[in-house]
């Protein structure tokens, strides 16, 4: 639920929690806020303008419940534990996280149910909640909080005779959809023991070169159950996808490439990576100058022929995966059109599959068919 915001946010910054209060029903006074770190971070004022969302009705109890507001967003999961020991035979409280208003918070909110669910055990155990001065025993406990998991992520908590353990899961998105002409390539190492028999069996062919049917081919394994094991490790951040490598393919430079001029880091990693052998390295003048030469209409051919890339000791294959990899270059991609009538492969030429998707479907090798395609005036070629 919404209150009074003057713009809408696009909840999908990563951030901190600002705050943690823990808020009840007192019998007298109403809701309000027994304990809050850092102190008066939500005033009074704000607090009361919200406190009907926060300590609500039966119908919401143990839900998780986000306010959002103009400058905060509030997650809490509301309880109520009914008793006739406490005034109005009823002890209702809400334990709170407070970020900016702009910030994803469901990542937080299994946090928040599970820290909540440890305080009512620690108030069933020994009324630690509902003491004359419940702050005093809150307050360390949040602060511990608020601190652990801003810093570390996780937090154990061991007081009195209950202990829980606290920790914020990163929230990923969905997997993309991996195709038969891409070609995965690993970007981080994953301990063997962690791969199940289909993984064990499909990752000796992931070279950076191989695309995906051809890796289902080489390892005798079905072309879904491929496709599903790369789109695992792409979710996992262990391969990424890269475009088919042809010499024939054509790449040109992004703004990013700037940054190679002077990110000493980034140079370093570059070197180690697109050497031929690691007993003598490239200048990093000569890698930026192929980089800054990748242009429409130049194949990696061309590029080859023009800087006598062996010369300069840079492996053309890797140079490539690098720069796709970093963002500094990307490929430009054919895209067959029909406009006519008349072609065999009519039923791929609309426009939205690439030339390796056509190649890669039909077995017709890359050359072979923009030959063809050269010859046949029905079909034009979109480059983007």
């Amino acid at each position: 639920m919404n209150l009074f915001p003057k713009k809408p946010y696009p909840s999908s910054k990563e951030g901190v929690i600002k705050c943690i209060f823990f808020c009840e029903f007192h019998h007298t006074a109403g809701p309000i806020i027994s304990c809050q770190v850092p102190d008066n971070y939500i005033s009074k004022e704000l607090f009361d303008s919200i406190s009907v969302y926060i300590i609500t009705k039966a119908e919401l109890q143990r839900s998780t419940i986000t306010v959002t507001l103009e400058d905060y967003k509030v997650l809490g999961f509301p309880i109520r534990i009914d008793n006739k020991k406490y005034a109005r035979n009823a002890f209702h409280f809400n334990l709170c996280f407070v970020c900016d208003s702009d910030t994803r918070t469901v990542q937080y909110e299994h946090v928040v149910t599970k820290l909540s669910d440890y305080l009512l055990s620690m108030e069933i155990e020994s009324a630690f909640l509902s003491a004359n001065n419940p702050s005093d025993n809150l307050t360390p406990i949040l602060e511990k909080v608020l601190h652990d998991l801003n810093t570390k992520g996780e937090c154990a908590l061991t007081e009195g005779p209950i202990a829980t353990h606290l920790k914020v899961c990163k929230i990923r998105s969905d997997p993309q959809l991996v195709l038969d002409h891409q070609v995965p390539i690993f970007v981080k190492a994953l301990p063997a023991n962690q791969w199940d028999l289909t993984t064990q069996q499909v990752t000796p062919y992931i070279d950076g070169f191989n695309h995906v049917a051809r890796i289902a081919a080489l390892s005798d394994v079905d072309n879904s159950l491929v496709k599903a094991c790369i789109q695992n490790l792409v979710y996992y951040n262990v391969v990424a996808l890269v475009p088919l490598f042809q010499y024939g393919n054509v790449y040109c430079s992004t703004p990013k490439l700037r940054t190679l001029a002077h990110d000493n880091e980034l140079q370093k990693r570059c070197l180690h990576y697109v050497t031929r052998s690691h007993r003598q390295f490239p200048n990093v003048r000569d890698v930026f100058r192929v980089y800054a030469a990748m242009s429409r209409g130049t194949t990696i051919k061309d590029l080859c022929s023009r800087f006598n890339l062996c010369s300069m000791r840079i492996n053309e294959r890797k140079l490539v995966q690098f720069g796709v990899l970093e963002g500094l270059i990307r490929r430009i991609q054919k895209y067959p059109i029909l406009i006519g009538e008349n072609s065999e492969l009519q039923k791929s030429f609309t426009g939205s599959c690439t030339m390796d998707e056509v190649c890669c479907a039909t077995g017709v090798a890359t050359q072979q068919l923009e030959d063809r395609l050269e010859r046949d005036h029905n079909i034009v070629l979109m480059c983007k």
